[in-house]
């Protein structure tokens, strides 16, 4: 039977205390000196520092041995949840990196990390043969105290540059994802020095073994998650994604992935949140990933756990050991030579690698903090007996003082540094694809059955959505397995293009794959005189997935077109109003008219109104629908239509304005499309349940029912 060891009611009681506690200051400190400019990590270490016995134990022991007393279980219980943060603070991390970016930079990765490195260990061993023997613990001998002071200025804390580099929003720059991927390397690397000197103290020998094995064993790890982890993730969120498995389940996958893998880098003798960062990485990158899950997990992580790890992390502190005069100096020696170690090594890297000057010291700036792991390590050393309090003070007080200096020195850095050319094209692409509402690099179901209208489908997925954009062709109906696609392949050229072959009843299965962790469903409409009527897919698509669709009805005369004609579209029409929909098939639109270099049109429709006798108007009738002209412009038209300008000239449309007063918006849009010979019109749309059907609106059913240009129709979920 287990034994479990039951705190009692007091400890249960300091328990809770000290969690409210330290999460009230360290909020509250973080939010303070993100008011001024710092990042609220800075603002979390501190309140360990007010809270510990540098501080408040000195201005209230009394109370400082209350809520902190010196019990093993009670620290183990604290220690628990902030590592459990640290941990799922890396899994958020994992979620932004961009391995894609970091392979494009592998060359500049492997010379920072490898000067962070050398530099940094080589003033460690120089250091810690010069330190005075007050510094050295008891039972330690000097080389081990040296070598240990050594790991301790190659690390960098991979959890604060991860929370610096978010919070003054340099993730996504290029020295962001290589200081994330130079600070992994550091940790990993450094980590297996750490278990290499740990067993030189606790046996006076090096374990060889230990140390193989460590390194086999992490070698073996980080290629099974590179062969066959991804493929393992998908298939389990693919198939949490069928059975519809509710958030909360979600979010206990990704924790119990991350803690799962912390588990096994841990037992290989690397840090459990090296496994952690891997299973972000992981989930992050899984077509079948749910990014509420990723936001739900970044709040919780961001808002409670992560300050409590941070503010733990600062309670070991105690500055007062710095009143002596040499353990003051040598704090100073030890916090310039990490600085000046770790800043040149990374230059002198930067430099072999061909990057700017003003990049690689960017990249020793970030790396240099050292943060709360390094805490993690001084705290091994004094277990060891390697370290004594008053080198144990100094080792803490570089690490908080290294995390504090990098937030101002990198913002100084960057004041004015936009980053090269295509730097500055590929962050304002990213900004433009986040606010967007379909034009997003996201996964896109196109069901087909290999007609005309897929054709056309396929052209308008490929022209006016990114290129990354990965695209699933779901081949549907009885006869899926013999059905010839290939001329809808072609037509999405070199984009990643999957196809699904399913047989029977196509409108289940199409809603069945939407589920499957796609972003937009695109799929055909018959180019019939009837062509008002949607289909079954469509339908399906429409009414059954909460995803947005886009609808495309080819132009009536394509019907007998050859597979060989690919669409080409020269003056695209784009109705606009103040409706989502509307800006939907505005970012459609434009993204497709900058990759045909057609011509756009933007139309906006406003109802007539009661001019006067001054005015003139002309009244003409267009099959059963009332045009008027009038001479007056409405002027909420031409500011929605000034912004749909603007965005397309910056990706550099041609592009034409058209406003009329009309009692029929369906009437002017085909009248238009007449008038100015356009060959598509793209247009947003409502769906309406009309008795378990699918209504999209009089507009559009008149778009449909009178024009001959192809259409496509934008169709959102409701928020």
């Amino acid at each position: 039977m287990l034994s479990f060891i039951q705190p009692t009611e007091h400890q249960v009681l300091v328990f809770l205390v000290q969690i409210v506690v330290l999460l009230a200051v360290a909020r509250l400190l973080g939010q303070l000196c993100r008011s001024i400019g710092q990042p609220s990590v800075v603002g979390e270490l501190a309140a360990g520092v007010i809270l510990g016995p540098s501080i408040l134990g000195q201005v209230a022991p009394e109370v400082f041995v209350w809520i902190f007393p010196g019990d093993a279980v009670q620290s183990g219980m604290l220690f628990t949840v902030g590592w459990v943060g640290v941990m799922l603070l890396l899994v958020v991390t994992g979620f932004e990196t961009d391995l894609t970016l970091i392979s494009r930079l592998g060359r500049a990765a492997f010379w920072v990390t490898a000067g962070s490195l050398v530099l940094p260990f080589a003033f460690g061993l120089l250091g810690g043969v010069l330190a005075p023997d007050s510094l050295v613990g008891l039972e330690a001998d000097r080389g081990v105290f040296a070598l240990f002071l050594a790991t301790a200025l190659t690390i960098s804390s991979l959890p604060v540059i991860a929370k610096i580099l978010t919070e003054l929003r340099l993730l996504r720059r290029n020295f962001g994802q290589l200081t994330l991927a130079c600070g992994m390397a550091n940790d990993v690397i450094g980590w297996v020095l750490l278990g290499l000197i740990a067993g030189l103290a606790s046996s006076g020998r090096l374990e060889l073994r230990s140390l193989v094995t460590t390194v086999i064993g992490l070698f073996v790890f980080l290629a099974i998650a590179a062969a066959v982890g991804q493929r393992i993730i998908d298939a389990v969120l693919q198939a949490m994604r069928r059975r519809d498995v509710g958030l909360g389940g979600w979010a206990t996958m990704s924790i119990a992935l991350a803690l799962g893998l912390g588990a096994i880098t841990q037992a290989l003798g690397v840090e459990a949140v090296l496994g952690a960062f891997i299973g972000g990485i992981l989930l992050g990158r899984s077509r079948f990933a749910r990014h509420d899950v990723e936001e739900h997990l970044e709040t919780v992580t961001v808002s409670f756990l992560a300050p409590i790890f941070f503010a733990t992390a600062g309670l070991r502190v105690d500055i007062s050991l710095l009143a002596d005069p040499e353990i003051l100096m040598w704090t100073f020696i030890v916090i310039v030579l990490a600085t000046a170690s770790k800043f040149l090594g990374s230059m002198f890297g930067a430099r072999i690698a061909g990057l700017e000057r003003r990049e690689g010291m960017a990249l020793g700036t970030a790396l240099n903090a050292r943060g709360a792991l390094e805490i993690v390590i001084a705290t091994v050393g004094l277990s060891l007996g390697v370290l004594n309090d008053a080198s144990y003070a100094i080792v803490v007080v570089m690490a908080i003082v290294t995390s504090v200096m990098a937030p101002p020195l990198l913002r100084l850095l960057v004041r004015g540094w936009a980053g090269s050319p295509e730097e500055q094209a590929r962050l304002k692409r990213e900004e433009q694809l986040a606010a967007n509402l379909l034009h997003k690099p996201g996964r896109i179901l196109l069901p087909t059955r290999g007609g005309v209208a897929s054709r056309y489908v396929a052209a308008i997925v490929n022209g006016g959505f990114p290129h990354e954009a990965p695209v699933t062709l779901m081949v549907v109906g009885d006869d899926a397995r013999s059905t010839d696609i290939s001329a809808v392949t072609h037509l999405l050229g070199d984009r990643n293009v999957e196809q699904v072959r399913i047989g029977g009843d196509p409108t289940r299965s199409v809603v069945a794959q939407s589920m499957l962790g796609f972003d937009v469903v695109a799929s055909g409409m018959a180019p019939t005189p009837d062509s008002a009527r949607l289909g079954p897919i469509s339908s399906a698509a429409l009414m059954g997935s909460q995803l947005p669709v886009v609808l495309v009805r080819p132009p009536r005369a394509a019907a007998g077109s050859r597979p060989s004609d690919a669409p080409r579209f020269r003056r695209i029409l784009l109705p606009v109003s103040a409706a989502r929909p509307s800006r939907a098939a505005a970012e459609l639109a434009i993204g497709l008219a900058a990759t045909m270099r057609a011509t756009l049109h933007l139309l906006h429709v406003s109802a007539p109104r009661d001019t006067g006798p001054v005015r003139r108007i002309i009244r003409t009738t267009l099959r059963s629908h009332e045009r008027i002209v009038a001479s007056y412009a409405d002027p909420v038209g031409e500011r929605l239509i000034d912004a749909a300008e603007r965005t397309a000239r910056e990706n550099g449309i041609d592009v034409r304005r058209v406003l009329v007063n009309h009692q029929s918006r369906g009437g002017a849009i085909v009248e238009a499309v007449d008038e100015h010979h356009c060959d598509l019109v793209i247009l947003g749309v409502e769906v309406q349940d009309a008795a378990g059907e699918p209504f999209l609106g009089q507009t559009a059913e008149v778009v449909l029912s009178n024009s001959d240009a192809a259409v496509a129709l934008v169709a959102l979920p409701s928020r």
